[in-house]
């Protein structure tokens, strides 16, 4: 017995790992109906969607960039100064362009200028649709310093006349009539005689600066598609298509622009620089001029001897060089002025004075990349932001290192001037008898040629600098223009279509499986099995009428025809003339116990056996009150008093001749106690020798133990399940039950079967039963 009770509980185990399919597909073809409508429904929610959401289409442009040798820079002893991943001081390079596309400064410079924070739009077919080119235009006249997102409804009056409102206020005004808003400031709305305002309605969303551009920039994408060339792929995707390919352009423009002025920027310090010292110069000449003539006119020194013409011709090898010397110590003094001058620690340095040397042309394009960086986020941070401080950090320290190879550099032409002053003096000194007058008128004259020097290489540097300021050009230019698609990128009809079928198959399915997953009563009959070794020996569908006696009134019907499998599969565990007691009981109240304790009497009946339906629910007896009967005299009086006898509790049943019942009685005070009475044993005996059939209308065993305490009357026991009712985890009352023998030769009757899905299915009509469901009926859960 052990063995084949684990046996049961292997094979119980390996059914429950089993996934059912076929029931799984029987739940969805028996929703067929619910697949049909959520197709249609989520079909047409698409269908709306595409027809009522705006279209986004997808604008495209190309920029080639002259790309330095992909972002080459300094040397691997000056980059060490940068901290900003070279993005800044190295040379032109696509990643590096491509950032600085990316860089919400552009693009804030583009919503500036395009007003693009003042969106219009026009309420057509149930929504509104963006505008571009409107009859009228917002002008904001005073701002607030943030301003709150508002949106306007404007609608036309008359021509003179208009009423703009929110949520806030309503207020008529004309045509550019200032008024103020709260969150916005004062605001006026101008006229734009681009085409005649109809009577529709019009809205104008009036946003932050800031706003506007954080969604600009993430519609917006620049991209390197091919690193084996410098171009740049600049997308955006905007609802109007004109529009957007405007603001692709003005991007590009704004980008432009500022490559130009960055290169403008040094050129114009450089500029600066130079007049400032050419002013001073051709001042300091004009002095020397004026000293030559007067010294001539003073001396009356109308020519120099040919001593004197001999000596300038000797020195004036040394002179050239020695003017150059000067030239550069002074240029170089200059500078390092400048940069020792606290003032100008954040100006652009003049780089065109500088040597044709590789380390300073390094150093410089770096420090003026930072100053131009600097200028450029102070437009949104201020002075303390970490981010200006380490650019300042950086700055200080390229300012000490361009300083210290300005003063090396000085001093090596300091030693160059010295040494050519030695040697010119030297020259000077082999020549005698030279007057002294035309010694120094020599001196005078080797001073105006050194100032003439100067003058003329700040005037070289001048032009130099102004013609590189009109051949600067922009690092970029672009090859393939703002174009929109023709087609949309959103909303793509088939895709959203496609979506709407999968969505109508899935919906139904997750709606089917999660009402059941939280459905904790019994549905099907593998539920039953999964849960219990209990074997099913009967099935009784659900009973559509109020009819209680549904094998006496309908013996053709369906039901009854269950009953009489039943009937049948009662023989098996019945199997001598003295296994006759039939226990029902069940789980809790209201799962069928009297109606199946009923009707399985009358089939029995039927088959010409005495049948007693005896009622012991003392505690809440109904089997008396089914059948219409007085519950005066029962069970209870039989088990007090000796006065009563066996035939005074029986009761005849007019449904058949065959019928018999005994009714639990007047409520006693102990149910339980009374059960236990010295009479029972002798009573059921009694019965036993007069009936063929007993059936007991047991109370619950889920509730109370009165069940357990018939069962060793029973020689079968019918546990009864109704469908949506019992519980999932009160099937554990039964397998304990079997498990450990407290009730023999038990079985499980499934009632109220409602589901065709459930196990077999009951839909065949049997005997004339009419089965046609309406399509609401198929739809809705059936409990």
């Amino acid at each position: 017995m052990n063995n084949l009770q684990e046996r049961n509980i292997v094979q119980h185990i390996d059914e429950e790992d089993n996934i059912n399919i076929k029931e799984i597909l029987n739940k969805l073809i028996d929703k067929w109906p619910w697949f049909i409508i959520s197709i249609f429904l989520c079909v047409l929610i698409a269908f709306f969607y595409t027809k009522y959401t705006s279209p986004l289409y997808q604008i495209n442009a190309k920029v080639l960039v002259n790309d330095d040798e992909k972002g080459g820079g300094l040397s691997g002893k000056s980059s060490g100064l940068m901290d900003l991943g070279g993005l800044i001081g190295a040379k032109n390079s696509v990643d590096n362009e491509a950032e600085i596309l990316k860089t919400r400064f552009l693009m804030e410079q583009v919503v500036r200028q395009m007003q693009l924070n003042i969106v219009y739009s026009k309420k057509q077919n149930l929504v509104s649709r963006e505008l571009y080119h409107t009859p009228f235009k917002l002008n904001i006249l005073k701002g607030m310093d943030t301003i709150t997102t508002t949106k306007f409804e404007v609608k036309k009056i008359n021509n003179n006349r208009l009423k703009i409102s929110t949520k806030k206020f309503e207020k008529e005004i004309a045509w550019n009539e200032p008024f103020s808003v709260n969150g916005v400031g004062t605001i006026q709305l101008e006229n734009n005689q681009i085409g005649q305002m109809d009577d529709g309605e019009y809205y104008v969303s009036v946003s932050s600066i800031d706003e506007r551009v954080a969604i600009l920039m993430k519609q917006l994408s620049v991209s390197v598609t091919n690193k084996q060339v410098s171009i740049l792929d600049l997308g955006l995707s905007y609802p109007l298509p004109d529009k957007g390919e405007d603001i692709l352009k003005t991007l590009i423009s704004k980008y432009t622009e500022a490559n130009l002025s960055d290169k403008n920027a040094i050129a114009d310090s450089t500029y600066k620089f130079i007049g400032e010292r050419l002013n001073l110069i051709a001042s300091e000449l004009g002095d020397v001029e004026n000293q030559e003539e007067e010294f001539k006119q003073n001396n009356k020194l109308a020519d120099m001897s040919e001593q004197g013409k001999l000596l300038v011709q000797n020195t004036s090898e040394f002179s050239t060089e020695l003017a150059k010397a000067e030239t550069q110590v002074s240029i170089l003094s200059d500078l390092e002025n400048y940069l020792k001058d606290e003032t100008k620690n954040k100006r652009v340095f003049p780089t065109a004075l500088l040597p044709q040397d590789m380390v300073f042309s390094g150093l410089m394009g770096q420090y003026n990349a930072l100053l131009i960086e600097r200028d450029k986020q102070l437009l949104g941070l201020t002075e303390e932001s970490p981010f200006i401080k380490n650019i300042d950090n950086q700055i200080a320290g390229l300012r000490s290192g361009i300083l210290s190879n300005i003063q090396s550099t000085k001093n090596t032409y300091v030693v160059t001037r010295d040494k050519l002053r030695n040697q010119l003096s030297k020259s000077e000194n082999q020549i005698s008898g030279v007057p002294k007058i035309e010694k120094n008128y020599l001196k005078l004259v080797r001073k105006k040629g050194i100032k003439q020097e100067l003058y003329i290489f700040l005037m070289q540097k001048a032009e130099e600098t102004a013609i590189s300021k009109t051949s600067n050009i922009s690092v970029a230019k672009t090859i393939d223009p703002p174009k929109a698609q023709v087609m949309p990128i959103s909303p793509r009809k088939n895709i959203i279509y496609l979506a709407g079928l999968i969505a109508g198959l899935v919906l139904p399915i997750i709606i089917i499986f999660a009402v059941d997953l939280l459905n904790t009563g019994i549905a099907t009959k593998e539920e039953i099995t999964k849960l219990t070794r209990v074997p099913v020996i009967g099935e009784i569908s659900h009973n559509t009428s109020n009819d209680n006696l549904i094998v006496a009134n309908q013996g053709r019907s369906a039901i009854s025809e269950q009953f009489r499998a039943l009937r049948t599969n009662l023989s098996f565990y019945l199997k001598t003339a003295e296994e006759k007691v039939i226990l029902l009981t069940s789980s809790m109240s209201g799962e069928g116990k009297s109606f199946t304790a009923i009707n399985l009497g009358n089939i029995l009946a039927l088959a010409g056996k005495r049948v007693l339906l005896m009622e012991l629910d003392l505690r809440k007896p109904g089997l008396s009150a089914k059948l219409g009967l007085s519950n005066d005299i029962g069970f209870s009086n039989y088990t007090i008093s000796p006065d009563i006898k066996i035939t005074d509790i029986i009761k005849p049943l007019s449904i058949n001749k065959n019928m018999f019942i005994i009714s639990s009685g007047p409520l006693p005070p102990n149910p339980a106690e009374t059960l236990l009475s010295e009479n029972t044993p002798q009573l059921i005996e009694e019965l036993k020798k007069q009936f063929d059939y007993i059936i007991m209308d047991a109370p619950p065993v889920g509730i109370i133990t009165d069940a357990q305490l018939l069962s060793v009357y029973a020689d079968v026991t019918l546990y009864l399940v109704r469908q949506k009712v019992t519980q999932k985890a009160q099937l554990a009352i039964v397998e304990e039950l079997y498990t450990n023998g407290k009730m023999k030769n038990i079985g499980i009757v499934v009632n109220d079967i409602i589901s065709k899905y459930y196990g077999y299915g009951y839909g065949y009509g049997t005997y004339g039963e009419k089965t046609d469901k309406s399509i609401w009926q198929k739809i809705r859960f059936k409990r």
